[in-house]
């Protein structure tokens, strides 16, 4: 059993992505993937981080070890005007190979209409360089947000379609968390002339 975080990067209190991680965390915990000991939310609209870099760091010391102790992390981001949001670019900022290297991530984009694309390219590009994470070939959008995942129930066939293609996408999660738990056993990471990427 791995031990999963969600990480809701919206900095809004009671968003979307947040509904979203807490959805994702219990088939999560259905499938016997993770169970509520070994798996966490972080919520960064109702525990923000400081604009990095800061003199207090406010709750990274907690998130740093919520995500330490992970096998694999889920990257839930929304679609702000066709960005990743920033809270959740502020947070790769402080993230390092110390929580993060070698572990499956799993990115989901979250929009209100039907975007969702432009999140997961654009954390693709940009935010595993110097913390090594390793996003699986898969992803989720989770398009008109507000209309699925509400009720223990699909509401629609568009709400049905996606949480069989969760339970995929989750259960895939699960097989990589195994397949790199003895690549994080094995890499050195100690190399100081390597600590970031190129």
């Amino acid at each position: 059993m791995a031990n999963i975080a969600f990480v809701a990067g919206s900095s809004r209190a009671n968003s979307q992505s947040s509904k979203v991680a807490r959805f994702l965390r219990q088939r999560a915990i259905a499938l016997g993937l993770c169970d509520d000991a070994n798996s966490s939310v972080i919520d960064l609209g109702l525990v923000p981080l400081p604009l990095w870099p800061a003199e207090d760091e406010g709750p990274w010391a907690l998130f740093a070890q919520q995500l330490a102790a992970a096998d694999a992390v889920v990257i839930i981001s929304p679609e702000w005007n066709g960005m990743a949001a920033p809270a959740i670019k502020n947070f790769f900022i402080y993230a390092s190979k110390a929580q993060l290297a070698h572990k499956p991530g799993l990115l989901v984009g979250v929009s209100a209409g039907v975007g969702g694309a432009y999140p997961i390219s654009e954390l693709r590009a940009s935010s595993y360089k110097n913390c090594r994470l390793c996003y699986l070939p898969e992803h989720l959008i989770v398009r008109d947000v507000e209309h699925v995942l509400n009720l223990p129930e699909p509401s629609s066939e568009a709400d049905q379609y996606l949480r069989e293609r969760i339970d995929y996408t989750l259960g895939l999660l699960g097989l990589y968390s195994s397949a790199l738990t003895s690549v994080r056993a094995a890499a050195d990471m100690s190399d100081k002339r390597f600590t970031n990427g190129m």
